[in-house]
């Protein structure tokens, strides 16, 4: 599923259940304090880590956490990890080919009461009520919290500053299974060219909202929005 919204090339690894026991020593310090379900998290999502590397050619490696809490990858590596309730998975891509990959899964259900207010400008709630209407059956304000903590992601590596979901908007593209996210504050340069936006694909099925970015490490030429 999370393959077909990234570029081929690309290497994914899945969990649909925890792996005990996965994390290198270096590891352990990042979550010696904290809780059950953050240890779970953290520790499936760098076993994925480790597969999408193999698939990549690459020796198992620690991935220690940045001051941001951002994975710390390998030279000539980018990639995103992601979790929610029963699901993790990691993309990554050599650094020749991908200047930054930003992926997110939520379960396809509504955000909790009074959080949509924090997360979406007025004309992005507008956007949401009418794609309610056209099909009901997604979570349409969980789908936009995802694209927007994919924008995040795909963001920081190139930036690496925070980015507020008040500072991207967004549009979806419910017939393309699409969106595209105009940045609202100065974004990096990276090869000569300003980054003004980003743009990615999304899935919802089996109970799982999927968002994910790609950008090319020739941006230059084909900037992203």
């Amino acid at each position: 599923m999370l393959e077909e919204l990234l570029p081929a090339g690309v290497a994914v690894a899945v969990a649909r259940g925890d792996i005990a026991d996965a994390l290198l020593p270096e590891e352990k310090p990042f979550i010696a304090q904290a809780v059950e379900k953050r240890r779970r998290e953290f520790t499936t999502g760098r076993a994925c880590a480790r597969s999408a590397l193999a698939r990549l050619g690459l020796p198992p490696c620690p991935i220690p956490t940045g001051p941001h809490g951002a994975p710390q990858w390998p030279a000539g590596v980018i990639g995103s990890i992601t979790h929610c309730e029963g699901y993790r998975a990691c993309a990554a891509a050599r650094t020749e080919q991908l200047a930054s990959i930003g992926i997110d899964a939520e379960l396809n259900a509504p955000l909790p009461d009074g959080l949509l207010g924090d997360i979406a400008l007025a004309e992005e709630r507008e956007q949401l009520l009418a794609l309610a209407r056209a099909e009901p059956g997604v979570s349409w304000d969980r789908l936009l919290f995802s694209a927007k903590e994919s924008v995040y992601k795909a963001w920081y590596p190139l930036a690496e500053r925070w980015l507020g979901f008040e500072d991207a908007y967004l549009t979806i593209d419910r017939d393309r299974c699409a969106f595209s996210a105009r940045l609202l504050v100065e974004g990096p340069t990276l090869n000569g060219a300003k980054l003004s936006g980003f743009t990615g694909s999304w899935s919802v099925r089996e109970g799982i909202v999927l968002t994910a970015i790609a950008v090319s490490a020739g941006w230059a030429d084909s900037p992203q929005a």
